[in-house]
């Protein structure tokens, strides 16, 4: 016997409900529109990336961007661009030739509303409850400025999500998109979805606001787009697993155009033992990493860790079986809170010598030896400075150089923790323009289609550090407004 499809109306449906969803529909119940929020996971686990993230923001205060954020989003724009398609870029976005409008870089529009939207935006969070403080982080040495939440992301949920509860929005747990549905005219009218035990829903609205996130969680979609690495690949955290990349297909199912890179990830090195939140392991900067080999293969410390850690962390992912370890010697002790930048629950495997070190990691101890007797032998003598980059490099000629932090391996006991490539989000999305419209392949808003969050293609190249909960926030806002804006159509 058939299942009937169950019809619902709204003014805006959202889909997700990490800050962007959040966002979205805040903004849309505080201009009255009847909202309806689909959530992958149950009620416990809502929240999406946002909610297990220390969600850092790239602010200088809660009212300005940090000094760096339009700089960096510029020096990774995208690969080989052709100066003539980006020169049309100083001119406003309705001047854009359609090429232009959907070319795959990081558009300077998006940039600049993030920046100018930044500081109201965490004031009007403020208003719910949400307070942002400088704190510790797991960062010991840094290149730029950053504000948190006080409680991380699972703050911003638990102030959000209720908030929209009281203002009237209707969740929908355990429900999946899976179609977006247009009129003759190929505007954007409602969706299809799938409900607890596979029930079928129709909802119709005025507007749809994609906020779904990428699709680290998508084993198919990773393979295709990465290639035979991503089978080495694992979200980083718990609500990553629910981004499976159902938002991203359904938009290019009806003509969306891609943005962002495809082929690359916001990578963090794990520790793979430990299921913990973001068992992070950023300490390879005071060490070396050898990969199956035992061989060194990076510069382990080339800038501070926060502008680095992501580089070598893909290059980790390119090792044999997608595997390295950070060797280190009791020396570590010489730096002021190490175990800040280590967030695994698994303790470093201990050795008396490096021999017996390498039998634990199950790696050649002539090897192991031998990668680190070279490296010592290139290491020279001068001050160690662990807080900030002190330039003690290795001698020249010695490959894979080490630019900072270069100190000898040489005292016992001696240290390894296990490091793989993370998926903290994926780059690959659609486009959107600064009103958080979906485009077209030729430039052209999809009526009715709005999108914001990681599912927007906006970094290319190095990921620009503390700036994903703040766009999504950012452009969530935007989406929300705007859909709420058609109701009256």
């Amino acid at each position: 016997m058939s299942q009937e499809t169950e019809h619902l109306d709204f003014d805006v449906v959202i889909v997700g409900c990490g800050v962007a969803g959040l966002s979205a529909a805040l903004e849309a119940l505080e201009q009255g529109a009847s909202v309806a929020l689909l959530e992958r996971s149950d009620v416990d686990e809502r929240g999406g990336q946002t909610r297990w993230t220390e969600a850092q923001m790239r602010m200088k205060n809660d009212a300005e961007v940090a000094d760096d954020l339009e700089s960096h989003f510029a020096e990774n724009a995208g690969h080989h661009l052709d100066p003539v398609l980006v020169s049309e870029a100083v001119n406003d976005f309705e001047n854009w030739s359609s090429i232009v409008k959907v070319l795959n870089f990081t558009d300077p529009e998006l940039i600049g509303t993030l920046a100018e939207r930044a500081g109201p935006t965490l004031q009007w969070m403020k208003q719910f409850g949400v307070r942002f403080d400088s704190q510790p982080s797991y960062f010991i040495t840094t290149c730029t400025t950053r504000l948190s939440p006080v409680g991380g992301g699972l703050a911003i949920v638990e102030a959000l999500a209720p908030a929209a509860e009281k203002a009237g929005a209707r969740f929908f747990y355990r429900t999946t998109a899976r179609r977006l549905v247009q009129d003759d005219q190929g505007a954007v009218v409602g969706l299809e979805a799938n409900g607890p035990g596979n029930r079928r829903l129709r909802f119709t609205a005025k507007s749809v606001v994609l906020a779904s996130g990428g699709f680290q969680g998508n084993p198919e979609m990773l393979a295709r787009y990465m290639g035979p690495d991503a089978r080495y690949l694992r979200p980083v955290a718990r609500g990553g697993y629910y981004n499976k990349g159902e938002g991203i297909r359904m938009a290019l199912d009806i003509g969306a155009a891609p943005a962002g890179d495809f082929s690359e990830i916001h990578a963090e090195p794990l520790d793979p033992r430990s299921g913990a939140t973001e068992p992070i392991v950023l300490v390879f900067s005071y060490g070396i990493l050898v990969n199956k080999r035992a061989q060194r293969f990076i510069n382990e410390a080339p800038s501070t860790v926060d502008a680095t850690y992501e580089s070598i962390t893909r290059q980790i992912l390119k090792q044999p079986d997608g595997i390295a370890w950070v060797i280190l010697d009791s020396r570590i002790e010489d730096v002021p809170n190490w175990r800040r930048s280590v967030r695994s629950d698994q303790p470093p495997i201990q050795a008396a010598s490096l021999r017996e070190l390498a039998a634990a990691l199950g790696l050649d101890p002539l090897a192991l030896e031998a990668t680190v007797d070279d490296y010592n032998a290139a290491c020279v003598d001068g001050p160690f400075n662990p807080l900030e980059a002190d330039g003690l490099g290795t001698a020249p000629g010695y490959q894979p150089p080490k630019t900072h932090w270069a100190r000898r391996i040489e005292q016992g006991p001696f240290l390894a923790y296990p490091v793989i490539c993370g998926n903290c989000f994926t780059f690959g999305g659609i486009k959107i323009n600064p009103r958080s419209q979906v485009l077209n392949a030729d430039g052209e808003p999809i009526e009715g289609l709005y999108a914001a969050g990681e599912m927007t293609g906006l970094y290319y190249a190095t990921y620009t550090g503390a700036t994903s909960v703040l766009r999504g926030a950012v452009f969530g806002r935007i989406a929300g407004a705007q859909a709420a804006g058609r109701r009256e159509g």
